[in-house]
């Protein structure tokens, strides 16, 4: 397997299975030396928890990377998911045109909206900040609801291929070249994953599992930059990330306790496996 050195920009939610207590462990597993830069810490994520605490490291960000780039410290990947404000934002841009060693790869969770909506935490002022980051980035993975917001379309919860395509033309038309989109359904009871890797365009369909989990994105996205940087094509690590994910969802059904995320690291054996399958 490779060994890249790898670099991941998000939060850490002590609590709750998601962002970098998620990415670290996920990456890990797929053989990376994972690095990390954390933009905040919280006691728990912010979904269903009542008084959580909040630490923003937004002044500490440039004085790491500054001392990375003292240090002659290059990463092969840098992967970017929840970002807590716009002046992050400017951060990581400057982190992907200081830090990078020849040849890496930038990829980009937007993070930021699901089912129509922004996070709480977010303005469309911050939505168009994000705009320039995902069209620099080498891959986005924006859901669909993500994917409107950076387009300026209208979300729809029904929509047919076309849709779809008017999305993907306009990303491309911005400056996106390799797109992974999240949660395409057609059916009811599917969804599925469309990757457009410079006009190329390849779906893949699963089962649906009628539970909202949090956290799934930032298993989702982990699990596909581990695979990619393995080596993977961006449609069997898209692959491979939606049929860890959809495991992940398997082990915690039944257990009603566990709402705050999922058990990802149950199928952590699953993952390693198909990676080693691939190998």
């Amino acid at each position: 397997m490779n060994y890249p050195k790898l670099l991941t920009i998000q939060d850490i939610s002590c609590i709750g299975q998601c962002s970098l207590t998620v990415a670290l462990p996920i990456l890990s597993a797929c053989g990376a030396e994972t690095c990390i830069l954390p933009s905040a810490v919280l006691s728990t994520h912010t979904a269903g928890f009542k008084g959580f605490t909040v630490r923003d490291l937004s002044g500490d960000m440039p004085a790491i990377a500054a001392h990375w780039k003292r240090e002659g410290i290059r990463f092969d990947a840098i992967y970017t998911g929840y970002l807590g404000s716009i002046d992050q934002i400017g951060y990581v841009q400057d982190i992907f045109r200081e830090l990078r060693n020849d040849g890496a790869k930038t990829f980009v969770d937007p993070a930021m909206a699901d089912n129509g909506v922004l996070y709480g935490a977010f303005d469309m002022t911050y939505a168009n900040a994000m705009k320039p980051l995902c069209f620099g980035a080498d891959v986005i993975l924006p859901n669909l609801t993500e994917a409107c917001l950076l387009t300026d379309m209208p979300y729809r919860e029904t929509y047919d291929e076309a849709y779809i395509a008017e999305i993907l033309d306009k990303l491309h038309a911005a400056g996106a070249g390799h797109i992974i989109l999240t949660g395409v359904s057609y059916k009811p009871d599917t969804t599925g994953v469309l990757v457009d890797e410079n006009g190329e365009r390849r779906y893949y369909e699963h089962k649906k599992i009628d539970r909202v989990c949090h956290g799934t994105g930032d298993v989702y996205a982990s699990a596909f930059v581990g695979a990619y940087m393995q080596g993977f094509s961006s449609f069997d690590a898209a692959k491979l990330a939606a049929d860890y994910t959809v495991k992940c969802i398997e082990n915690t059904l039944g257990d009603e306790s566990h709402w705050y995320g999922v058990k990802f690291e149950t199928a952590l054996p699953d993952l390693i496996a198909a990676l080693h399958k691939h190998a």
